[in-house]
């Protein structure tokens, strides 16, 4: 069986990409979002209820508890961990040596911190599932780090520990989770367009923030759209079945399916750093035998020694074919899938009912945790049995205290993802043992593990509703306020921002599909303009030029929604086209009694202003130097700066790196006779061919 050293290593990497494009990508935001002039300041989250230290750090889990202690506020202690997160994360990227369990677990700290006040701007999906993955980087990262050989390494025997790829698992686990759960909720929601396979004719259209390919997509004929939604079942229903394969193909198989699904959704939608983790999570599909260079060349010269190798061969290769046979044909019969000959289209619907598909769900939920019970189980087998060949009692002993505590805390966390995952069938949650739901309830709070289910249902079905603020200064010729980056002026391209996420363009989003009652922070958004508050508008315009009030604020602010479509194939000059709906928030000014009311009723009123903490504060001093340093940068250069400087010194790295000399199958022969000199009885077993293998032999057999 491959091992999985290399996968992990990969993983790792990613992992610590990621969090440096979440740490850098909020850093730019908070003094707009948190800051005392902010949206919602952090300060007004951490109350000190009278506990005791401890307890208050396990109720409300957060660093930022410490910040008064070093002399900062609670957005400057934010700051300091951000910026601590990205510089430990680029450390673990581009450093061997850091991929240590500790760091991964400061990193999850630091980021667990910033959701605990992060409120609504922080409230995703993908923010849950960074501290998810994050939380099991800490189990994967090993304690030591093998000696970096030139040879790729092969499984355990190359110096690894025998429970090191146990908590690997946790990670296939988690991304079927995360893929089953977004395909069956398209279908439990009741969604017409998912149901009626139109849902991406809207999708390009009407997501947050489209990309320049959104709109070409978006154009794409009809057929096509509805045979992509079929595509898209295929590949978050059927296909993560195959995360648990037997036969490494079908594993491989359905790791290309999801990458081909994610790179998609990059290239036509910017969903900050969502995509790449979830990309990161494939990686547990991989093994080290399709990612080392020197495998093509092994596999090409292994011929089958033995008629049960043969056979064996031969059933997996059936299998496989079969499972590919099943694949097609349950397509084909469950979305009709017809070839027009004539009009050179495919035509497809689905065939089976919402009753049908809630009792298939109700059938199969069960045994996929039982699947994973399985699985879980032959992992286990197989790391305690690379224990027992551990040689020496002292290093069977080490190895067998690591094993139960990693082996504890693996079939914990399984566990306590059950109860997440069983929210896609009410049934089959309340069927769970109890002793699943208490653990779970015990930890929620950390986020160890999480439900998901993404893009549930379409909005936007007659237009895509967008918020747009109007400014006036006499209350009578009122000026738009454009936004960097979410669809305003129907003239200006769709950015391409992957992987930051501006936060405040993806809740103006969200607000456009209901009153602004709904959004209690868009009265807070309002106040902060009216009084010009530099922070706020930052997260509007970068450059505070651009800003159209930024010689004085506007007298007045006003809101109103619009209905936004893709501009139609030959409207030179458009990217979008839009219509007036109505009224989406009153005229306000400061002292209005209307926004007085709004902001009592939210509880936005600054009752207690910020108590001023001395600027000689060094730490202070240094992070407002950082921030003066770094806020000429437009958000999304500066982590496309980070990810340039990363492969920059990746590309010297690898220059700097001697380059193995291939060697032949002779000259691998003559290294080998040194070493047998060394002892006479093995410098008779020389004499025995290649192909045979005495018991008594200590050099391990090179896997394929």
């Amino acid at each position: 069986m491959a091992g999985s050293r290399l996968p992990r290593q990969l993983f790792l990497q990613g992992v610590a990409a990621v969090f440096m494009f979440a740490f850098a990508s909020l850093y730019t935001q908070i003094p707009g979002l948190y800051g005392p002039d902010g949206i919602l300041p952090a300060r007004k989250t951490l109350r000190p209820q009278g506990k005791g230290r401890w307890q208050q750090l396990w109720e409300t889990p957060t660093l930022l508890w410490e910040a008064p202690r070093l002399g900062l506020d609670t957005a400057q202690g934010l700051e300091l961990l951000t910026l601590m997160g990205t510089v430990l994360a680029l450390g673990a990227l581009l450093l061997r040596p850091l991929r240590h369990p500790l760091l991964y677990l400061l990193l999850w700290a630091a980021y667990l911190s910033a959701c605990q006040v992060g409120q609504v701007f922080l409230y995703f999906q993908w923010d849950s599932l960074l501290l998810e993955t994050g939380f099991l980087a800490v189990l994967v990262a090993p304690l030591r780090q093998p000696p970096n050989h030139k040879q790729a390494p092969q499984g355990w025997l190359a110096g690894a520990s025998p429970h090191e790829g146990l908590p690997f698992w946790l990670v296939r686990w988690l991304l079927f989770r995360l893929m089953f759960a977004s395909g069956v909720v398209k279908l439990t929601s009741r969604c017409p367009t998912w149901w009626g396979l139109t849902a991406l004719t809207y999708h390009y259209e009407t997501q947050c923030l489209p990309t320049p390919a959104a709109w070409f997509a978006h154009h794409l004929p009809v057929w096509l759209h509805k045979l992509s939604v079929v595509a898209t079942f295929l590949i978050e229903v059927a296909v993560p079945l195959l995360f648990f394969a037997p036969i490494r193909r079908l594993r491989l198989v359905a790791f290309y399916a999801q990458v081909l699904l994610q790179v998609l959704i990059i290239i036509t939608g910017n969903y900050n750093f969502f995509n790449l983790l979830t990309l990161v999570l494939t990686t547990a599909l991989l093994d080290d035998r399709h990612l080392s260079a020197e495998s093509g060349c092994s596999r090409q010269k292994r011929k089958p020694t033995s008629w049960p190798k043969a056979l064996l061969a031969s059933l997996s290769l059936l299998l496989e074919l079969a499972v590919y046979g099943l694949l097609v044909y349950g397509t084909v019969h469950y979305f009709g899938l017809e070839v027009d000959w004539q009009q050179r289209t495919i035509h497809s619907r689905t065939t089976f009912t919402f009753h049908q598909f809630s009792q298939w769900l109700k059938t199969v939920t069960l045994p996929t945790m039982w699947l994973g019970v399985i699985s879980l189980a032959w992992e286990l087998l197989l790391t305690f049995w690379r224990w027992t060949q551990v040689q020496g009692w002292l290093r069977r002993l080490c190895a067998g205290v690591q094993l139960s505590v990693v082996g504890a805390a693996t079939v914990a966390l399984f566990l306590i993802s059950l109860v997440p995952y069983s929210y896609v069938e009410p049934g089959t949650h309340g069927r769970l043992w109890a002793g699943a739901h208490h653990l779970f309830g015990a930890v929620e709070h950390l986020q160890l593990a999480n439900s998901y289910g993404l893009f549930r249902r379409m909005t936007g079905l007659g237009g895509r509703p967008e918020v747009v603020l109007e400014g006036s200064y006499d209350g009578h010729h009122w000026t738009e306020i454009e936004f960097m980056y979410k669809p305003g002026n129907v003239s200006r391209q769709p950015p391409v921002l992957v992987p930051h996420q501006p936060r405040l363009d993806w809740q103006m989003w969200f607000a456009a599909l209901g009153p602004h009652t709904h959004s209690p922070w868009f009265t807070s958004l309002v106040l902060r303009l009216l009084q010009g508050k530099e922070p706020v508008i930052r997260l509007v315009q970068s450059h505070v030029t651009s800003y159209p009030f930024h010689k004085q604020p506007p007298t007045y602010i006003r809101a109103h929604r619009y209905k936004y479509w893709f501009s139609r194939p030959g409207e030179q000059g458009l990217w979008w086209r839009r219509q007036w709906v109505e009224e989406f928030f009153p005229s306000v000014s400061l002292g209005d009694p209307t926004l007085e009311m709004l902001l009592k009723q939210f509880g936005l009123q600054d009752k207690n202003p910020p108590r001023a903490r001395s600027p000689s504060r060094a730490l202070a001093r240094a992070l407002h130097w950082v921030r003066m340093q770094l806020s000429p940068l437009e958000p999304p250069t500066l982590l496309w700066s980070l990810l340039g400087a990363v492969g920059a010194v990746k590309i010297v790295q690898a220059l700097l790196v001697p380059w193995p000399v291939p060697s032949s199958p002779l000259a691998r022969g003559e290294k080998q006779k040194p070493a047998a000199k060394k002892d006479s009885r093995a410098a008779s077993e020389q004499a025995v061919p290649a192909s045979s293998h005495g018991n008594g032999s200590r050099t391990p057999r090179r896997k394929k």
